[in-house]
């Protein structure tokens, strides 16, 4: 599933190419695809409104509207929202309208200059919502209500992390995966953030030290600039909006490098399963011997 970088990523190229632009048209060719409302009104309330703006909470992308190409000296007109979340395998690709079609397009936009937005979704779990101008997102995304702080915001510090790590008794791995707790953290980013903070994936959250929550926070930042930096991690299907993959599995630390030498001491990497996902590390650098 794209993680932050990889949805920041794609954020960055939307903003890059669409801003401005105007939807001429929508075809929906998997209805499942749509969230809200239902496909022939999600088409009819896009037709006719032009991205002012895109927006990245946790995993998902929201793209403020406008109706018509409003010229900077006019008021604005609200369009109301585009929501997306990629889930496992969607992708937004930015291309002509005259590329043959990809085998799971699920929702294509069409914009002036023979441009399209197609939403390709191979495992259909993604999804694309239309809210209204009047509603607020968060009342029809309700995925939106259950986030916590951006790990690159100034809400997210280490004394925030302190807190909500004291008496957690899941796994520290575990925690960071859990959204209402930080936004945007998933398998990749959970994994490289332990092994650069030097801690156990298995050591339980409220057992942390001062030093290593410190460390731990530290190594969040670090890791998520990094790959966002990189385009993001590309491993099966993540692709960023102009077909290209992410560069960051390259300088992985530990993740799907099971049986590697580690980068820094040379111990083979090792992979244990935590709450159904597979999780990757270091038994030497990682100071907590994991079962």
């Amino acid at each position: 599933m794209p993680e932050l970088p990889e949805v920041e990523t794609v954020r960055r190229g939307l903003s890059s190419a669409t801003i401005g632009a105007v939807i001429t048209a929508t075809e929906v060719l998997l209805e499942r695809s749509i969230a809200h409302p239902d496909a022939a009104h999600f088409i009819t309330s896009l037709v006719g409104k032009s991205i002012k703006s895109w927006h990245r909470r946790g995993k998902y992308l929201l793209a403020s509207l406008q109706i018509g190409n409003t010229a900077a000296n006019q008021p604005d007109a609200p369009g109301g929202t585009l929501g997306v979340h990629l889930r496992m395998t969607g992708q937004l690709l930015w291309l002509s309208q005259t590329e043959p079609l990809q085998k799971h397009t699920r929702v294509r936009l069409f914009f002036t200059q023979n441009q399209e937005l197609r939403f390709v979704d191979q495992r259909t779990f993604g999804k694309m919502w239309w809210v209204p101008p009047e509603v607020a997102p968060e009342t029809i995304i309700t995925g939106l209500q259950e986030l916590g702080p951006e790990p690159l915001e100034p809400d997210f510090s280490p004394e925030y992390l302190g807190a909500k790590l004291h008496r957690c008794r899941r796994p520290i791995k575990t925690a960071l995966l859990d959204q209402t707790f930080i936004a945007g953290i998933g398998n990749i980013y959970a994994d490289e953030a332990l092994f650069l903070s030097r801690v156990a994936p298995t050591k339980l959250a409220g057992d942390l030290t001062p030093e290593e929550i410190r460390r731990l926070h530290s190594s969040i930042v670090e890791v998520l600039h990094q790959a966002i930096g990189l385009g993001g991690t590309t491993f099966s299907n993540f692709l960023n909006l102009h077909g290209v993959n992410g560069n960051y599995a390259g300088v992985a630390w530990v993740y799907q490098r099971t049986g590697q030498p580690c980068r820094v001491c040379g111990t083979p990497i090792e992979r244990c399963k935590l709450a159904g996902r597979s999780t990757h590390f270091c038994p030497h650098c990682q100071e907590t011997r994991v079962m």
